[in-house]
C-alpha cells in the first residue's frame, strides 16, 4: 500500500492534503480523485454559474502524480435575448 495526498483548488483557494490515504495501487487514484470532485461539487456548485474544482494528487514523496478538474458552466438563455 502507498499513501497518496489529495491536495484540493476549489472557490475558497487551496487546501493541502496533510493526512493522505492509503491505496492498494495507483490504479485506484482515479477513483478517489472522483469520489472527493463529487463531493466538494455537491456542496459548493450551487453557489455560482462558473467553477473550477481541480485535484492534484502527490506521492509519498510530495512529488505531484497527477491532477484532475471538473469544470461547471451555467448560461442563462433568457438574458442573451
Amino acid at each position: 500500500m502507498a499513501r497518496y495526498y489529495f491536495d484540493l483548488h476549489n472557490g475558497e483557494g487551496p487546501t493541502r492534503d496533510e493526512h493522505g490515504t492509503e491505496l492498494k495501487s495507483r490504479g485506484d487514484i482515479p477513483k478517489e480523485v472522483t469520489r472527493i470532485l463529487l463531493d466538494v461539487a455537491r456542496d459548493e456548485l450551487p453557489a455560482g454559474d462558473r467553477m473550477t474544482i481541480a485535484v492534484t494528487v502527490r506521492n509519498e514523496k510530495g512529488d505531484p502524480v497527477t491532477v484532475a478538474s471538473l469544470v461547471f458552466s451555467n448560461e442563462w438563455l433568457d438574458v442573451l435575448r
